[in-house]
């Protein structure tokens, strides 16, 4: 074979991904009839790379391996051209995937430090699942994720992970409680993270070792939500004792207690690659005691 036309591959790269016609045509604003002819001038260059099932496409053997080859080699060049823009552009896009268990306020300071007034950056946020933002990283459609769990590199090749910030978490209501910390916690319903986040988890771990058994109210998956909900009612709720007293005056509330046994812990996950974007550069070269005592309410 003397030549491989890239686009005819390209197309079959993208069929292959996206699983259909319909859904490769409209990724690449052409018609399914043209990625067709395309894939047979492929096929005809290096034998039969699709077989149909129903209506259902599938590779063969001799598909499976060139899309292994063809998944490297564009992917490669998108993360060459990611570098290439980084170098060239002043201003650059930093699209970043936010898990919705996260503190607004945390995840805000750090993006603060990340991308301060003095830093030419195209600030962007989507906020999801864990899982969900780590398929958009992977398809290249973020640059990083602000997470509250790392991930494995052996098993997320060209992935990273940095742990840069841990918060004892505190628990908050509109009320002044009567009895001590932390039996007043059966007092009130009690807000929680969902038991999907780690910090749920080990929240409900340390309720069952102190005792305690109180009245669940509600399992949020955002904290943001969690917050505001229990801020305009009646419930005790839990956000990052990082600075409770300024908490306590723009929201309203009382601070009844805090432990250090459990953790609010926040990491960056990114593409190998991504460690050429000023931004994520700017946040993976600073040491955690750096965010430790930011105030979210300085400036």
């Amino acid at each position: 074979m003397a030549h491989l036309n890239y686009n005819h591959l390209y197309y079959f790269w993208m069929l292959v991904r996206k699983g259909s016609l319909a859904a490769a045509s409209e990724a690449l604003c052409v018609t399914p009839q043209t990625i067709s002819g395309q894939l047979k001038l492929l096929e005809g260059r290096m034998g039969p790379l699709l077989t149909k099932r129903g209506r259902r496409l599938d590779t063969t053997e001799l598909g499976r391996m060139v899309f292994r080859y063809a998944d490297r080699m564009f992917n490669l060049s998108y993360e060459l051209i990611d570098i290439l823009d980084y170098q060239k552009h002043e201003s650059v896009r930093f699209d970043v995937g936010v898990a919705d268990a996260l503190s607004k306020w945390v995840v805000a300071q750090l993006l603060r430090v990340a991308s301060p007034p003095d830093m030419e950056v195209a600030l962007s946020c989507f906020e999801s699942r864990h899982e969900l933002l780590l398929d958009e990283l992977k398809s290249h459609k973020l640059d990083m994720i602000v997470s509250d769990c790392p991930i494995d590199s052996a098993a997320e090749p060209g992935l990273h992970s940095r742990a840069i910030a841990d918060y004892s978490l505190a628990f908050f209501c509109r009320d002044k409680l009567e009895l001590p910390f932390p039996f007043c916690l059966e007092e009130r319903p009690l807000l929680l993270p969902s038991r999907k986040t780690a910090a749920g988890r080990e929240l409900k771990s340390w309720l069952d070792e102190q005792g305690l058994n109180p009245t669940i109210g509600g399992e949020f998956d955002d904290s943001g939500l969690m917050q505001a909900f229990g801020a305009v009612g009646r419930e005790i709720f839990v956000a990052p004792a990082v600075n409770n007293q300024q908490f306590e005056q723009n929201f309203g509330v009382h601070c009844l207690g805090e432990t250090d046994a459990v953790k609010e812990r926040y990491y960056v996950i990114f593409a190998e690659r991504m460690i050429q974007h000023p931004a994520v550069a700017r946040l993976c070269n600073l040491e955690p005691e750096t965010l430790r005592f930011h105030s979210f309410f300085d400036h």
